[in-house]
């Protein structure tokens, strides 16, 4: 694997992924794959454009690579760019994407590709040990995220929004990434803050809210179906009454 940074809104440059092509140097291995990730997690849950998306897929194949795009939460792409899904997932060789998360379903991710692809996939997981018998409540809670889930998503990218007003307007936080563009939000405590975030975060589980840390000093909270307006600001007030 040849790791390549990101650019703050989570693509990685054109230009440092031509550079990063292996030649025919045998002392090399041998370059593959392209993998891009959409939404971006670590970025803050930025989102990756068609254009950009494209224009990778277009060095891939002039290179004779495969593009793989891991889109655990594509669909919060696509309702954040208000486009089909399927513009952001064109140019790939293959996709993942998750049923849960912000689609709801209790658990459940999915690999698309073409079908000599997911015949080897179906191979190589049964090497690895995969697969589940009576599958079928698994797959109809898959069916209902697809069916129902995708169209509201836009709803936890609003409540994202005004989680991260609330929560900037705190003195003692800053954003770590600024506005979210979709579901996630990312927020640092001040230098002058004396507690690290695991001590902030015991707090405010006594108080009922539950926050992921990142960092010393760095949490993200994320926003899916079973977050509503009320929780919003709970979360806002426990925040706030933790750090005054």
């Amino acid at each position: 694997m040849n790791t390549l940074p990101n650019q703050p809104d989570g693509s990685i440059a054109l230009g440092d992924l031509e550079k990063a092509i292996r030649g025919a140097d045998i002392h090399q291995p041998i370059s593959r794959l392209i993998i891009l990730e959409n939404t971006h997690n670590r970025c803050g849950g930025t989102v990756l454009n068609a254009g950009y998306t494209r224009r990778v897929g277009e060095l891939a194949r002039q290179n004779g690579l495969r593009l793989h795009l891991d889109g655990a939460r594509v669909f919060n792409a696509a309702a954040a760019l208000q486009v089909p899904v399927n513009q952001l997932t064109e140019p790939a060789d293959s996709v993942t994407f998750c049923l849960s998360k912000g689609l709801c379903a209790p658990v459940g991710s999915v690999l698309c590709g073409s079908k000599e692809f997911i015949k080897k996939a179906r191979r190589v997981r049964k090497m690895l040990g995969g697969g589940m018998r009576q599958a079928g409540v698994l797959a109809a809670a898959g069916i209902v995220a697809l069916e129902q889930m995708t169209e509201r998503l836009v709803e936890d990218h609003q409540r994202a929004r005004c989680l991260a007003e609330g929560l900037f307007q705190i003195p003692a936080l800053q954003p770590t990434f600024g506005m979210p563009e979709t579901n996630m939000v990312f927020v640092s405590l001040k230098d002058e803050v004396a507690k690290n975030a695991s001590q902030i975060a015991e707090e405010l589980f006594q108080r009922g809210i539950r926050v992921g840390i990142t960092g010393p000093k760095t949490f993200r909270l994320v926003l899916h179906y079973w977050i509503g307006d009320e929780d919003v600001e709970k979360t806002i007030t426990a925040f706030r009454d933790v750090l005054s």
